[in-house]
């Protein structure tokens, strides 16, 4: 059977899966009860004792050859290109640093940097890294939700991979308001709650066997956040919401089922996976979208979970 042969039959197959699934109740409600949706996550994975961040066959290492660089790229054009913002003369935030894939590459932009982790293992993983690659990076152990930081003393904060695992996303947009000087600019991503989303993020990613490549239960759908719920949170913390967009696979869907079902039957690894697949900037906001916002420099200066921490 021929390469193309075998992606319509994956096709076939993700289709009858599809039927059926929306048949089973392929909806939920949203993000009702948060406290029980997040109890549901299985962080596990960021707390392992090996290096799961940098190692080429982790599904982990997705994030730096295939996310990294449709958001670095996308942050760089923004706060360089757009925003004039001078990273010698700026420090900047990272919030879920994890293993410190990011906080890299915002430490090689010119930035004073942090990068903040409530996981020890993620954040010895991300320290010895910076080390090896000669980057002076300051790593902290903490909670999105009660940031161990002063008010005010960061110019640009980014959260990427992270808004969607939080127990409590207003504490997080309201801490992250509070650590940012006014007129700072706060970077993220995150995965939109859509009918698509549930379908490639959890389905086809997570549940089904045939080509899952993450842990299940790594996401919960529930917790995906629409793009006009976070406007509406941002605005309510002190931020002027600027921009969307939205990210796409640089490959048919044909071929990444065919390239996931590969990896799934042991055929491919995770870094032969890496090297097809890429996600790069569009329209598109159905699954992962990216954005930015400014922190109000005209608005009185508002009380967060962590007001007044040294």
């Amino acid at each position: 059977m021929n390469g193309a042969s075998a992606q319509k039959i994956e096709v076939r197959r993700a289709l009858v899966v599809i039927v059926r699934g929306t048949k089973s109740n392929l909806f939920s409600n949203g993000r009702k009860n948060l406290r029980q949706n997040y109890d549901r996550i299985d962080n596990s994975m960021y707390h392992a004792e090996n290096d799961q961040w940098w190692q080429p066959d982790s599904v982990l290492y997705l994030l730096k050859t295939s996310i990294n660089p449709v958001r670095v790229g996308y942050f760089t054009k923004k706060l360089f290109n757009e925003l004039n913002i001078a990273p010698q003369e700026s420090a900047a935030l990272e919030v879920g640093c994890g293993g410190g894939i990011l906080c890299e590459e915002i430490a090689r932009m010119g930035f004073d940097t942090t990068g903040i982790d409530p996981s020890a293992q993620s954040l010895h993983i991300a320290m010895t890294h910076a080390k090896t690659s000669g980057l002076k990076i300051r790593y902290e152990k903490g909670m999105g939700e009660a940031l161990p930081l002063r008010d005010n003393s960061y110019d640009v904060v980014f959260c990427c991979d992270v808004l969607e695992h939080v127990s409590d996303l207003r504490a997080v947009i309201s801490e992250i308001s509070r650590v940012l000087k006014p007129g700072g600019v706060f970077c993220y991503d995150t995965i939109n709650r859509t009918f698509i989303s549930k379908l490639v993020a959890i389905k086809i990613a997570q549940q089904w066997k045939r080509w899952a490549f993450m842990p299940p239960n790594l996401h919960v759908w529930d917790l995906f956040i629409r793009p006009e719920e976070l406007k509406a949170l941002l605005t309510l913390n002190n931020f002027e919401w600027r921009e969307h967009r939205g990210t796409e696979p640089n490959l048919s869907y044909p071929h990444i089922l065919y390239y996931l079902r590969k990896r799934a039957k042991g055929e491919w690894t995770y870094e032969d996976l890496a090297e097809k697949l890429l996600l790069v900037e569009s329209t598109d906001m159905n699954i992962m979208y990216m954005g930015y916002a400014i922190k109000n420099s005209d608005l009185t200066e508002f009380s967060g979970p962590g007001e007044n921490r040294p």
